[in-house]
Formats: C-alpha cells, structure tokens, sequence
C-alpha cells in the first residue's frame, strides 16, 4: 500500500468534485487513522459506566429572559437521509406523518412558532441537506416564505469517496460514478459548518449556540429550560440522552473513558464481537444518545481552528461492495463519523436526560405507524408527543418486513386508516391483512396470517385474549 498516492488520490478526488477543505482533511485524516492501524473499535475494558447524570426534569423551569436567548440560537436539522429503507427515493422527511403534515412542515411550524414569541424573532432556521434531498425539500418549503431569514434556509453536507480495502485508494467505477461515493455520516456537520462559512457568519450575527436534531424526530424542540441551562452552564457540548430499554439494546449508549474520565459515545459498529453482551446490557451502559445536541459555538470554532478544521471524530467503519446489488464487487472501505461523538473532543461537556417525549425518530413504517395513533398527540407548539398516560414508554411495533416495510405496501394495509394504539403495548404483525382503523389494540396483540390470500382485521376490540381476525 501507498499511502501517500492514496490520500493524494483522495485529496484530487474531492477537490474536482467541488468539496470544501475542512471536509478534505477530516476524510484525508481518517485515511490516516486507517492506514495507522485504527479500527474504530472501542473495548468494553477501556470504559466505565455512567451511573447518574441530570435529568430534563430536575431543571429549574425556563425563567421569563429564556425567551431573549433565542436571538443567540441556530436550531439545524438534519436532513440528508432518502426514505430508501422505506422504499422511496426522495427525502424521508416529505413521508407524511399525520394532520396532511410531512416532518418539513411539523418543523416549519415549530420554527415559526418560536419566532411568533417575544425575543424569538430572529431565531436561525437551516437545514443541513445532502445532495439527494435538497431539490425536493426547498421546493416543499418554498410554502413557508418566512421561514429562510436573510434568504438562507439550507446548506449541503459533503461526499467522501468509497476506498478500496486493500490499499486504501479512491475506488473508480465508469459502470457507475455515483457509486465511487457514499456519505460520511452526520460528524460531516462540524467541517460543513466550517467549509461552508456558515459557522462564521452565525458567530458573526451574534449567534452563539446551536441545537441539533434529526429532521425525523419530532419531539425535538427547542426546550427553554434547557437552552437557558446550556447558555449559563459553561459547558461547551451537551448531549439529550435517554434511558435505555430492551428495545434499545443494539442501539449507541454513552459511556465515561477510564483513560481521561470524558464522555463518549460508543455506537454499535464500533463494540468487538467479544463485548456484545456488555454492549447490550442495558443496566449496565443505562443512557442512550437522542442525537439532540447543543453546542456553543465559540468553542466549537476555537476547537476547529486548533485542529485544522476538522474534529478527530471516533471513525466507523464499514467493509462493503462498490455496487451494493453486486456482493461479488470490489471490496470496499466506507469511513463514517457519527456528531454525538464529539462529546469526547471538549473538556467540558455533559448530558441530559429526557424522556422519550423528545424523541420520536422514524426508523421504521411501524415507527410512523405509531406517530400516526393516537398513542401521540400534537402540542401546541406543533410537536408530536405521547399522551401522557403512555408514561414515556411507546407502543412497540413489529410489522412484517415482506408486507410492510415499504411505504406502499404499508399504505394500503392501512388505507382506511390506522388503529388505536393508546392501550397497546405492543402490536405484532405477521403476513398479509388490510387493517380498519376502527381496531383499537389493547396489551399484546398479535396477527398471523401464513396463507397468501389479504385477510381483513375487522372494526372492534383486540387483546391478548382476541387477537386473531375476524
């Protein structure tokens, strides 16, 4: 292997395809961490567990000069992922979620309500879009003429090329260009920040903190309490976390480095085989990463510049083919970062816990189908939250993937409508059925069909005790 042909190749690569320089060097850095041996792995034995942090609640409540903060804040949402998984080609925020409202219009309206209250009139507004999404979602918005102040509502998140795993160089593919790139997961925030002067001109209007969130998730919303708690805390890097369960075992948690006592956060990806069950054990790592965060942005700069413009973000790395539909293809490297890990790189940063009213992220069509119940209600403040006799705990939703994982076919399961969801704890889903939504699901209620013909689940009443169709 060559290393410098290949990270030259890199550099090349991203500067002809119009790339800033902050996201050059962040991807030219995880080449070298690669090359120099790092596999992204994080052992159970270089960790502790964290055993109590602050929750959202214990908070004092917001004090009535909470509002003029909101002069000092960008909120972005992240925005770069297709519905692919749900069978779409387009954003997954345009999916429509309830009220005739997709995501981009639940968040349209939060923004502009916040801006409707005193203080609140100059509160940044953008979008982190990627190449795929950003045609489609401007022009969705375009509903909402105040939504951009100064005309800005969006920048674009970068590229970083597949890298062939033998010897690291930038892979060629004339069957199919696009196939030479793949995205470098949400860490791109911090160099596009950078790269795009967007960081700048924020710092430079008086802005200086940042709330992240994904545009999938709902519940998160600016929260007063806990923007004043940021702004006078002195903590540079905050991180909304929330309690683990047993359906959250194979998701990321956080966790304290024995090394130098920081925060981090370890994602799946990155736990060796051998420490799996640790991995899992939900008693033991008890808080997993929302992807909520906030930022102060001085800091953030400061850290940028002192590192070259790029944080030394943990990396993930993912072996797979050039051509996905092709598993016989060239081998490849696809080197992501995740924005949740740079709570390691500040000396002063915490978390919060918060319940899962503030977050609700759409994984999954069982994930939407819960959003669309009345297992969630919307707030005021156009939020969408689980009632509050759900406790915080969701319905769990196991649809069948041969029937219902695109959105399509989960449509038509569901044509008339979906089922009452508010006394179910969990709903299972198993063959073919066109579902009334005049179902109202009680506990544990399981459907099996294992013929090929659509059976119907009548109007009425399902338990436990009656969960076979009618």
């Amino acid at each position: 292997m060559n290393l410098q042909r290949a990270l030259e190749l890199s550099r090349t690569k991203m500067a002809s395809a119009h790339l800033e320089g902050p996201a050059i060097a962040s991807f030219v850095s995880s080449l070298e961490r690669i090359a120099s041996g790092a596999t992204g792995m994080i052992a159970e034995v270089s960790l502790e567990p964290v055993d109590s942090l602050p929750s959202l609640d214990s908070l004092p409540q917001a004090s009535p000069a909470a509002r003029k903060l909101l002069s000092q804040l960008a909120v972005i949402k992240l925005n770069g992922g297709l519905g692919t998984g749900m069978g779409l080609d387009k954003a997954k925020s345009l999916i429509p979620v309830r009220e005739g409202w997709n995501f981009l219009d639940f968040t349209a309206r939060q923004i502009l309500h916040l801006r409707s209250l005193p203080g609140g009139e100059r509160l940044v507004f953008l979008l982190m879009n990627s190449f795929s999404t950003r045609s489609d979602t401007l022009d969705h918005l375009a509903r909402y003429p105040d939504l951009a102040l100064d005309g800005l509502l969006d920048f674009v998140q970068g590229k970083v090329p597949k890298v062939d795993a033998a010897t690291l160089e930038a892979v060629s593919w004339p069957q199919d260009p696009e196939l030479e790139w793949c995205p470098p997961g949400h860490g791109d925030l911090y160099p596009s920040l950078l790269g795009s002067g967007i960081l700048d001109s924020l710092l430079s209007k008086g802005i200086r903190y940042l709330f992240v969130s994904n545009s999938d998730n709902l519940g998160a919303s600016v929260d007063l309490a806990l923007l004043e708690y940021f702004a006078t805390s002195g903590y540079s890097f905050l991180m909304e976390v929330a309690e683990r369960t047993t359906s959250d075992r194979k998701g990321g948690h956080l966790a304290r480095r024995r090394e130098d006592q920081r925060l981090i956060l370890r994602e799946s990806a990155q736990c060796p085989p051998e420490d799996a069950a640790a991995f899992q054990d939900i008693a033991r790592h008890r808080f997993f990463n929302t992807n909520n965060l906030w930022i102060q942005l001085e800091d953030l700069r400061k850290e940028l510049n002192r590192l070259g413009g790029s944080l030394p973000l943990p990396l993930i790395r993912n072996e797979k083919s050039v051509d996905p539909r092709n598993p016989a293809s060239l081998k490849v490297l696809q080197l992501e970062t995740a924005m949740g890990a740079a709570i390691e790189c500040f000396p002063k940063a915490t978390a919060v816990v918060v319940d899962r009213r503030r977050f609700a992220p759409v994984k999954t069509t069982g994930d939407l189908l819960a959003l669309r119940s009345d297992a969630y209600r919307v707030t005021e403040d156009y939020r969408l939250e689980l009632i509050p006799s759900r406790r915080g705990i969701p319905p769990e939703i196991d649809l069948d993937s041969r029937h219902y994982k695109g959105i399509a076919d989960f449509e038509r399961a569901f044509s008339s409508g979906v089922p009452s969801l508010a006394l179910c704890d969990r709903l299972s889903v198993s063959g073919r059925f066109s579902i009334s939504k005049d179902v109202i699901c009680t506990g544990k209620v399981e459907w099996i069909n294992s013929g090929t013909e659509t059976l119907s689940i009548a109007p009425g009443n399902y338990n436990s005790a009656s969960g076979k169709p009618s």
